[in-house]
């Protein structure tokens, strides 16, 4: 039976050892191209934030059961052996084995406040999680757009240097054929270097900006990544009204919640205070007993029997000076409520900050969207038709370039207030509840 028994053990270690193996080995399988809503999935899920975070909530639901199980009796066993030398070099022995018990059945109901607040702190601690998590979609959807944003630039600045490498193509013809004075060819030449320059560095910023996504989602710079670009952006979005959601979010966003719950813990460390100045009443019992060699029993049962004792009391503490723990610990109790709740007053005041400072944005962003878009149609127009004046020679190159320079800038001004637009509108929204979508 004995060697079955290790067989199984052995079997049980190899068996152990090998999900243990395969738990260390496991690799997260990372997407190869990342939209918003895999990137966000993603920093959820293996943020460290976030994980600290959550084995913080594990931390406080643990002493939860620990606040608990203090209402249970405890049970403790004893046993004790001892060799005893005596006079005329005689050797006694004697031992005892016991076991003992005992339960609070008062304390001034400090173990129910104590397991109340231990569970305010759970949910607590749940917020925490939720609220970086809402940090995280904020700042991730930012980034995120700011590679749009790029890649998009990077899109018009290439068609920009296709134009202008065959604008120059036109000019250098027509200066060989005498129609255009050398001038015109080396403004074309620089006009050309700059919109390469432009181009450059609109590549630049979009590998910034993907670094700076990484480093949000905690993934190597080595890691590849492709981000995905969404068939349209919402940027032209209905605006909810200011006081829905500064309501909506001072009663749900996990901030609130989270400081409403510090001022209740802080009012039940009030009470735990105050039950110092309660009697404590405990329950104990005990039973054992007790032998030894030159007892006229010696080792048989009987010595066992006739020894056997139980014992069971009630015991009542009640404070009657104790050098000022409780008063003080009243009144400390009593300075972390007034602490809290400037705490929750504060937070209700910066989040209504917040809250209308994005509403200005949003609205503001709007406005300079829907006018930017109209700018840009204009000057898109007037650039078609100056560039069809330039190929025809009827408009001179500096005509030309003035026309050329107002809708480069009406079209960076537009993609900007684009993505700009959909970036406040979507945060503004957040706060209603409503999740970030492109």
């Amino acid at each position: 039976m004995s060697q079955l028994i290790k067989i199984v053990l052995s079997l049980l270690i190899v068996f152990h050892s090998g999900i243990s193996l395969a738990q260390d080995t496991t690799v997260i399988k990372q997407p190869a191209i990342w939209n918003l809503q895999t990137c966000l999935a993603y920093a959820k899920q293996n943020n460290i934030q976030i994980i600290s975070l959550k084995l913080g909530t594990k931390t406080t639901e643990q002493a939860l059961l620990l606040s608990k199980a203090a209402q249970l009796p405890d049970l403790y066993g004893s046993a004790s052996q001892s060799l005893n030398h005596g006079q005329g070099s005689s050797v006694t022995s004697s031992g005892s084995i016991g076991i003992n018990s005992a339960l609070i059945v008062y304390n001034g109901g400090y173990l129910k406040t104590d397991i109340k607040q231990k569970s305010l702190s759970v949910k607590s601690a749940d917020l925490s999680v939720e609220e970086q998590e809402n940090t995280l979609v904020i700042q991730i959807t930012q980034a995120y757009l700011n590679i749009l944003l790029d890649k998009e630039s990077i899109i018009y600045s290439n068609d920009l240097v296709k134009t202008s490498k065959a604008q120059l193509i036109q000019a250098q013809q027509r200066f060989s054929a005498g129609s255009i004075a050398r001038r015109d060819v080396v403004q074309f030449e620089a006009q050309l270097a700059s919109d390469t320059y432009t181009l450059t560095t609109a590549e630049n910023a979009q590998r910034q900006d993907v670094l700076s996504l990484k480093q949000l989602l905690q993934i190597s710079h080595e890691t590849a990544f492709e981000v995905a670009s969404p068939d349209t952006i919402k940027s032209r979005v209905l605006i909810p009204a200011l006081n829905e959601v500064r309501k909506f979010a001072l009663e749900n966003r996990p901030e609130i919640k989270n400081s409403e719950y510090g001022v209740q813990i802080a009012r039940l460390d009030l009470d735990k205070a105050k039950s110092g100045y309660l009697p404590t009443l405990s329950l104990s019992g005990s039973t054992g007993t007790n032998y030894a060699s030159n007892s006229s029993y010696s080792y048989t049962g009987a010595q066992f029997n006739n020894n056997f004792n139980q014992q069971i009391g009630l015991t009542l503490s009640v404070p009657i000076f104790t050098k000022r723990a409780n008063k003080t610990n009243t009144e400390l109790a009593k300075i972390a409520i007034d602490q809290a709740e400037l705490s929750l007053k504060n937070t209700k005041l910066l989040l209504s900050q917040d809250i209308e400072q994005y509403y200005i944005s949003a609205l503001n962003a709007q406005g300079q969207f829907n006018a930017a878009e109209k700018q840009y149609e204009y000057n898109e127009e007037i650039y078609r038709i100056a560039t069809e004046e330039l190929r025809l020679g009827a408009a001179n190159v500096f005509d030309f370039y003035q026309q050329r320079n107002l809708f480069v800038q009406a079209q960076q001004a537009y993609v900007q207030a684009k993505y700009n637009a959909a970036l406040s509108a979507s945060t503004y929204n957040f706060y209603l509840g409503i999740p970030v979508n492109l």
